[in-house]
């Protein structure tokens, strides 16, 4: 009897060390993939630690990409992977560093804003540490990622988070999470470095207008939207019109509120002279009642359980057996960025931004993401860049 004792822990403690030794693998793979970016030759890499050196070789040290017209005019920061669980926000970047050319102004694109919570997904969450959008190649692979930055790079969390400077209280996580950091701090945890350094960027380069990119679950009222600072609700609302009269979709407005603190588009407005902005789209993977978060339905959008919690008038959002695939997901945002420039010039003449040869939403639904992707296998070296 203790001899049978004996072989079950043994076989029991060798069950969990494959367990951990696996799992221990695919955690440092996850960490340490690395996502290639072709860019043009007129493309200009920086990084995030060249405008703040508080920030620099450490894991949010990110890639920061420049194209420049021939021609001055306003300067443009876009913001993908502020939340890297938010794939499409993501995705629409890699189209515009990828893609676009400037005929007139300056744009600024951040692929992962957040570095560090690329390098994690949630816990307990039983995501996917990658997915892969389809090519004409093969397909290509992304890191899938969290809400907040990794552990591993700022622990531990506080009983309270007091945002710094308003002093309001937020929950004890959101230390972690860049989109409650705003406007960031010197001295502070690597996030809130993370978004001074971005504040710095924005003083530096004189940035215009700040467009922060996001995905939310169907159950959260604020979908669907372009949301605010007071300095842009003129521009947001008729970048709303011309959408839902011209593109095929509609997207609202909201106004970003005055006494919640820590987001892009309060602090951003606060804190400089840029127009903030953020945009959101539907992700069901994100929903409390969703199934399986797998790779299947992070890509497809398509969910029974939110349709169910739909029937029962529990979302905020339309959806139907077609789901929010990313593809639609995706060119709702390229869409939503292309027609804030033409907005903007609209409002300042003076001070254009002229972009061309980034799809908009009918397209990528057409052709796909991966249509707009570039081969890195039949790419030259120097116009690989990594994430």
């Amino acid at each position: 009897m203790k001899t049978k004792s004996i072989i079950r822990k043994v076989l029991l403690s060798t069950a969990g060390l494959v367990i951990v030794v696996f799992a221990g693998i695919e955690f440092y793979q996850h960490r340490h993939y690395k996502e290639t970016v072709v860019i043009g030759d007129w493309v200009e890499v920086k990084k995030l630690g060249d405008y703040f050196e508080g920030i620099q070789g450490s894991v949010n040290d990110c890639n920061v990409f420049i194209i420049e017209g021939d021609e001055p005019g306003a300067t443009s920061l876009i913001l993908g992977g502020s939340h890297p669980e938010e794939p499409a926000g993501r995705l629409a970047a890699w189209l515009m560093v990828e893609n676009a050319r400037i005929q007139t102004g300056k744009l600024i694109v951040v692929l992962s804003a957040n570095r560090s919570g690329t390098t994690v997904t949630r816990p307990s969450g039983a995501y996917p540490t990658k997915y892969t959008i389809p090519t004409s190649w093969g397909g290509q692979t992304f890191r899938m990622g969290d809400r907040w930055s990794n552990p591993l790079d700022q622990w531990p969390d506080p009983e309270v988070y007091i945002h710094c400077p308003s002093g309001q209280n937020l929950a004890y996580v959101d230390i972690r999470n860049l989109n409650r950091t705003w406007p960031g701090r010197a001295n502070g945890t690597l996030t809130e470095k993370t978004c001074y350094a971005y504040m710095q960027l924005i003083e530096k380069e004189k940035v215009d207008l700040v467009i922060d990119m996001h995905e939310a679950e169907l159950q959260y009222p604020v979908i669907n939207t372009i949301v605010a600072h007071e300095n842009g609700q003129e521009l947001a609302t008729l970048v709303s019109m011309m959408l839902t009269d011209f593109e095929g979709f509609s997207i609202g407005t909201e106004f970003s509120p005055k006494n919640l603190h820590g987001l892009s588009h309060r602090e951003i407005g606060d804190h400089s002279d840029a127009v903030s902005l953020l945009f959101e789209a539907p992700e069901p993977f994100l929903d409390a009642t969703r199934g399986i978060t797998g790779e299947k339905q992070l890509l497809e959008g398509k969910d029974e359980f939110v349709i169910k919690a739909g029937e029962h008038g529990l979302l905020f959002a339309p959806m139907d057996e077609n789901g929010w695939p990313i593809d639609v997901r995706v060119g709702r945002h390229t869409s939503t960025i292309l027609q804030t420039f033409e907005s903007w010039n609209e409002y300042y003449p003076e001070k254009l931004i002229v972009c061309f040869d980034v799809p908009r939403y009918a397209e990528v639904i057409k052709n796909g993401i991966g249509f707009y992707l570039k081969n890195h296998e039949e790419a030259d070296n120097k116009t690989i860049v990594f994430e």
